[in-house]
Formats: C-alpha cells, structure tokens, sequence
C-alpha cells in the first residue's frame, strides 16, 4: 500500500498512525505541497480534490483520511470498528467530529501558526474551546471515545488535538483529554507526528 502524504498533515499522520497500529505494510510518498504537486495532472489523476492523504492499495484508490481509517479498518483489522449498529454510529460521530469541529478548531488554529493560513483566529479558537468541551465531558470515567478499546474514532482526533498547542490551544484545562492521547501515545506501534515548534509548543 501507498501513502501519499505531507509529514505535517494531521489528515495524513491520522492514515499512517493507524497502519502502523495495525500492522499495515506501506510506503510513504511525498508530495510537495509548496511546490504544487497536489495540483499536477499526475496526482490529480489519484485524487481530483488535489487534497491528501491518498492511499494507493492494489487496485483501489482511495482520499479522505476519515474513510480510509474505515476501509483500512474493515480491511486489514476489524477488531479497530466495532461491528453492531450502535457502535459504529457512535465511530462515525467522531470521525465526522475529525473533519468538522477539530478540522475547523484546532486544525484551522495550527494552520494559522504553521503555515500562516488567512483564517479567523479568534473562531478557531471557540469552535477549538467547544469541541475540547464535549470530547473532556465525554471522556469521564471512560478509557476510549466508543467502547473498552481503542477504535478508529481515537485515531481521527488524536493527530489535531496532540498537536493544539502548535495553534496556540492550550490542553491544559482538559485532563481527560491529555489522558486518553497519552493511552494512544502508549499503544504498541505508536508514530508521532513531525512537530513543528510555534505557538505554545515553541
């Protein structure tokens, strides 16, 4: 499998994190953002969006972090997506949580910082403040997002919220938060994603 990836994408880091968790063989291949490979015909071809991650795996290919968590997961390591209804209601809620409220909180926050984005920082911040409220209220007396076991859920939002510092989004008010990254940080095959040092983690 291929992963094509910007090492400072947590949308990609979310895809790499979870094959190494799972035991996916797979290569990584760059693409230069600054340079615009992600809009040369070449990739175009993988992903019309010009958008990674991309995974290339035999003759599937496949864009969208969040639906390629699932389909890696029904794939390669089922035990990852809990198989009744309820369950998988409840990974979907916080996989659509990943692209929405943390894309568009401590996601948009970081690219502020990182890449000097053109976002409104102060909505960052409160859409980063209301979605670290639900998940902190969510986590109480709980190990894991869904169930008694890490899942693909724990997976989307581990990579944004890790790195909400980098946007100037302090964790420190979130214990529950900080516990869970810390149980997913001690998982066997656990990667970091490529820290970049501004905002509060400077």
């Amino acid at each position: 499998m291929r992963i094509h990836r910007f090492p400072l994408s947590g949308h990609c880091h979310r895809v790499e994190l979870f094959s190494n968790l799972a035991g996916i063989n797979y290569e990584l291949v760059e693409v230069d953002l600054a340079a615009g490979a992600h809009k040369a015909p070449e990739f175009l071809a993988l992903n019309p969006a010009g958008k990674v991650p991309v995974i290339e795996d035999g003759d599937t290919t496949l864009a969208d972090s969040c639906a390629i968590l699932v389909y890696l997961a029904r794939k390669y390591a089922p035990d990852w997506l809990p198989s009744d209804p309820v369950g998988q209601a409840e990974v979907q809620k916080f996989l659509s949580m990943a692209s929405g409220e943390l894309a568009n909180g401590p996601g948009a926050a970081r690219l502020i910082t990182v890449f000097g984005a053109p976002l409104d920082a102060e909505r960052a911040f409160t859409v980063a403040k209301y979605v670290f409220e639900l998940l902190e209220t969510h986590l109480e007396g709980r190990d894991w997002l869904v169930g008694d076991r890490a899942t693909i859920a724990d997976i989307a939002i581990y990579s944004y919220t890790a790195h909400a510092p980098e946007g100037n989004v302090s964790l420190e008010a979130y214990p529950n938060i900080r516990a869970l990254l810390g149980r997913i940080e001690a998982l066997p095959g656990f990667i970091p994603m490529q820290a970049t040092k501004v905002g509060l983690a400077a």
